[in-house]
């Protein structure tokens, strides 16, 4: 009885916590090998235009060497349940960026759903200790702050010049949208419920070819 009831207290895995692990499995068993671990179903990444990762990644082989990245920041909806991490990453050249992942949990598990960021000529502020930011659940949310079109076909995820995507946490207090231009600059936006009005806390201006 001892041993159910310490299992079921067991804390639940944070999306920093995830992160962290996904940033670790990358340099044990392979860069790409541990994208397709943690994969949701409907994960979108860029090349520079999107792509439904699921098929990006298929084949892909691991590089010699993962890039090493780190969160810094995560906005958090009230429920738990959805996480945007943004956070530093280099490489083993010396070259530096961002990253943003945005991770639902369904089923006790954490998926990534969308996988971006850019270049930088110099290096993010250290962050000691990663923060996190949650949204508001005072009040009643009216509504998302976007509301997700329908998904993409794998077909038109690939050839839409001006590409663009939506999606919300259930609860409604956390979204994101993002759009990619015919040059590959790509805009994301995360807004934050703040229990009178959505506020936006994340704003990623990815440059173009």
């Amino acid at each position: 009885m001892i041993a159910v009831f310490l299992l079921a207290a067991a804390p639940v895995p944070t999306a920093i916590d995830t992160e962290r692990a996904f940033a670790a499995d990358a340099q044990k068993i392979g860069q790409w090998s541990a994208f397709r671990k943690y994969i949701d179903r409907d994960a979108v990444m860029f090349t520079p235009q999107a792509v439904w990762a699921r098929d990006f990644l298929k084949d892909l082989k691991d590089p010699p060497k993962s890039v090493r990245w780190w969160p810094a920041h995560s906005f958090v909806s009230c429920d738990g349940r959805t996480a945007v991490n943004t956070g530093p990453w280099t490489r083993a050249d010396g070259s530096h960026g961002y990253f943003t992942t945005v991770w639902q949990r369904t089923a006790g598990k954490w998926r990534w759903v969308y996988d971006g960021g850019d270049g930088l000529k110099g290096r993010q502020p250290a962050v000691p200790k990663a923060q996190v930011h949650r949204s508001s659940c005072m009040g009643k949310a009216p509504g998302a702050p976007i509301i997700p079109p329908p998904p993409l076909t794998a077909s038109q995820a690939r050839t839409t010049p001006e590409d663009n995507g939506r999606g919300q946490s259930a609860d409604k207090t956390l979204g994101w949208d993002w759009k990619v231009a015919k040059n590959g600059a790509r805009v994301f936006r995360v807004y934050q419920w703040k229990g009178g009005r959505y506020a936006q806390v994340l704003y990623n201006d990815v440059h173009g070819q």
